[in-house]
């Protein structure tokens, strides 16, 4: 069963059962069913929390909708650049940050959803109706099951509305519109919350099935989940100076949660990377968890591929900084690595030296439709990307518009062994934990290193090959590494960078990790650079840009320094790193970023009613 095939008929049929219409602190209790025309048996409890999946299992968002979707949707982070002045974080105080409704709203700069409490209340009724009505009704393991599938689900989004506020208020029962203490609370603090979603999920792993049939969660699947939102507050815990005992026992339940989903040998390595995102089906993929399908016929579809066909143009693009972080090929840095062709920059040169999951990443020219000249491709086929230019005809539906088909891995085993080795190296390194062992590091990152390479990318460039196994002790001499991380975990973080390049992953890294300070772009001046061109001996390069309308616009960088600027008579000394138009940096922040602001108009309905709603720290 693909519930994504279905999840649009149904999801309506389970909102009906809760008002998303009025505020979330004064909705009403429900009472436009009767509780024994529902909650019969498992079929209702699955109708309900089906409810939930495309809420958060997104995948490549539909349609056009950027929430929470790659290439189109996370948009910022150190990674990527855009022409002219860079998107800032917020210097001030909304108006309004909250919202009542069920369907996806998000804040960009923080990854996350708004202040929003109507999916909380959404779980905690399932919970209510499975306790109170449903229970007599089913068996004593489908009543642990579905207590799981909604502990699961509020644990999710608590977990999220953590990583943007904080401190935020604990729900952890419907309320009634009466009920003004409790409705009206003000926050409680991010060690009581995620104490409670730790809870949360320990329960799960107790009480989910190891399977529910095909495409529904299940208890790898929660597990998966459960080792990205342990580790993201376990290293935000230990790397903010917050709590170590938290930290710990965050860390921990990462290891735990990956344990169980690795130990699990229907999962495995057998896909090449492009395969994950790209394939119409992932059906038979091993290394996916959970995918969501898509069917034209069903009308149900994307656009993630065409924003990766070459053609659409995004306003954000790889920069410099992302291309020199993929290890080369033989293991080493690329300041380091003896391969010549490694160190030119040319695109033709990078794809046939890094990391193969570059070449997967990245078209292999330069591209006037990137800003950066780096044009990402990683959700879409070779086949994609041979319409370029109208060189096959107009683009198929399945790489066009908005009628993108190809399947998106909604979890996969490359995020959970990324996971697991790091919080063993974190509680290695700072917390007393055991110390990670080469056996460690073969299950984890020589796992991924050792994925096949598309039999294409192997035709096309035969000196692709695997990079070397990560040896226990023998890292790669970084000169760029930063002096407060430790060579293993840097190490770490470079293979989280490589393999989750545009899927939304870094904002909330560097987050965790309390390294902001990156999005800062005055620290490196790669950061408003592009791969190494020669504007006048690349025909469309040079019909786009050496012209008169660019003289003073168009500029690259020479390997010294040195800018030459477009002069309308040095075509030939036009060569070296291109410099991305206009660019410069976003305004000034502090760390009071990490955290959003509560809006205005939330602060104030707590004070009409007589109560109080704490502003966020620094705020």
């Amino acid at each position: 069963m693909k519930y994504f095939k279905y999840i649009y008929r149904i999801a309506a049929v389970a909102i009906l059962f809760i008002s998303c219409n009025k505020d979330v602190l004064d909705r009403p209790p429900l009472t436009t069913y009767v509780n024994g025309e529902f909650w019969r048996n498992e079929d209702d409890l699955r109708l309900f929390g089906n409810g939930f999946y495309t809420n958060y299992f997104n995948g490549y968002n539909t349609a056009f909708g950027v929430d929470y979707a790659p290439v189109r949707g996370y948009t910022f982070s150190d990674d990527l650049t855009s022409r002219n002045a860079q998107t800032s974080f917020e210097s001030s105080i909304p108006s309004s940050r909250g919202t009542t409704s069920e369907t996806e709203a998000w804040l960009t700069t923080y990854a996350g959803p708004s202040w929003n409490f109507s999916w909380v209340r959404k779980a905690n009724i399932f919970l209510n109706r499975i306790e109170t009505v449903a229970k007599p009704n089913i068996s004593a393991d489908a009543y642990k099951h579905w207590t799981a599938v909604a502990r699961f689900f509020r644990g999710y989004e608590y977990s999220r509305l953590v990583s943007v506020f904080g401190d935020v208020p604990y729900f952890d029962k419907e309320l009634s519109d009466t009920e003004l203490p409790l409705l009206y609370k003000d926050r409680d603090s991010r060690g009581l919350v995620m104490d409670k979603v730790y809870d949360d999920f320990k329960y799960v792993l107790a009480n989910m099935r190891n399977t529910d049939g095909v495409q529904n969660l299940n208890r790898y699947i929660a597990a998966a989940y459960i080792s990205r939102f342990m580790l993201f507050e376990g290293t935000y815990e230990h790397y903010h100076g917050l709590d170590a005992a938290r930290a710990k026992k965050y860390l921990e339940f990462a290891v735990e949660a990956g344990d169980i989903v690795m130990a699990n040998s229907a999962y495995s390595f057998t896909s090449d990377f492009k395969a994950l995102f790209s394939s119409e089906s992932l059906a038979s993929n091993k290394e996916v968890l959970m995918y969501r399908t898509y069917d034209g016929a069903l009308g149900i579809t994307h656009s993630i591929g065409s924003y990766s066909n070459g053609t659409e143009v995004n306003t954000q693009d790889a920069n410099l900084v992302l291309a020199k972080a993929f290890i080369v090929n033989d293991g080493n840095v690329w300041q380091n690595t003896p391969i010549a062709a490694a160190k030119t920059f040319r695109m033709h040169d990078l794809v046939a030296t890094r990391d193969p999951r570059f070449e997967a990443t990245f078209i292999d020219t330069a591209m006037i439709t990137s800003a950066s000249l780096l044009y990402g491709y990683k959700f879409a086929s070779k086949d994609a990307i041979s319409y370029y230019g109208g060189a096959k005809g107009p683009y198929p539906a399945i790489w066009g518009s908005s009628t993108n088909t190809n399947d998106a891995p909604v979890m996969r085993l490359g995020e959970v062994v990324l996971n697991w080795i790091e919080a063993k190296a974190v509680l290695a390194e700072y917390l007393g934990g055991p110390g990670v062992t080469q056996g460690d590091l073969d299950k984890s990152i020589n796992a991924i290193r050792n994925r096949p390479i598309e039999a294409a990318a192997l035709t096309k460039y035969p000196t692709l090959t695997k990079t070397p196994k990560l040896v226990l002790g023998a890292y790669p001499v970084d000169p760029v590494r930063d002096a407060d991380v430790p060579a293993l975990i840097w190490e770490i973080r470079r293979e989280r960078r490589m393999e989750f390049a545009y899927e939304g992953f870094r904002l909330l890294d560097i987050k965790r990790w309390m390294k902001l300070n990156y999005m800062n772009f005055s620290t490196n001046p790669d950061y408003f650079l592009g791969p190494w061109v020669d504007l006048n001996n690349t025909p469309l390069l040079k019909t786009t840009y050496l012209t008169t309308a660019n003289i003073n616009v168009v500029k690259v960088k020479k390997m010294d320094g040195t800018i030459v600027i477009w002069n309308g008579s040095n075509a030939a000394n036009m060569i070296g790193f291109w410099m991305i138009t206009n660019a410069t940096n976003r305004n000034a922040f502090t760390d009071k970023s990490y955290l959003s602001p509560v809006g205005l108009t939330q602060i104030q309905q707590y004070k009409e009613k007589g109560y109080t709603l704490t502003q966020t720290t620094g705020w």
